[in-house]
């Protein structure tokens, strides 16, 4: 027998260690095959993450900065603020002395009427200074017949 002729029962050998390789190497490719779906699975699931902690972080940080800002502009409007409500203080004050002293310096008019059938009824009060004058009048009005 040389070494290219195969009895039946190498050949029969020859055969089963084939299938069986044939089905090792299947078998290893579906398990090859699971391993790389469960990996891209959780390579996702990591990425995901991944992602929702960047963008939580990104939401912190713009809270922390927008709160920054708000308090720093809170400070401004106090730093400004106060000064303007003493100015405005102040102003009020001028306004009333000068208000007080026109109306004592240069007096002031009041009044009302009454209209009646035949005559006007006038009450006029006129201060000037400390000075307080009362006028109490009735006027006979003309009528036409």
């Amino acid at each position: 027998m040389g070494p290219k002729e195969m009895t039946r029962e190498t050949a029969t050998v020859f055969i089963q260690a084939w299938w069986r390789g044939t089905l090792l190497r299947r078998t290893l490719l579906h398990a090859a095959l699971r391993v790389w779906i469960i990996q891209c699975w959780w390579r996702q699931l990591r990425a995901r993450q991944l992602e929702k902690r960047r963008w939580m972080a990104l939401e912190f940080y713009a809270r922390r900065e927008w709160a920054a800002v708000k308090l720093q502009s809170w400070i401004r409007m106090w730093r400004i603020r106060l000064p303007y409500c003493r100015l405005l203080n102040a102003v009020r004050i001028i306004q009333v002395y000068w208000r007080w002293h026109n109306c004592h310096s240069r007096g002031f008019i009041q009044g009302e009427y009454e209209l009646k059938e035949s005559q006007l009824n006038i009450q006029l009060e006129i201060s000037l200074g400390s000075q307080a004058c009362k006028v109490h009048q009735c006027i006979p009005l003309p009528l036409k017949e």
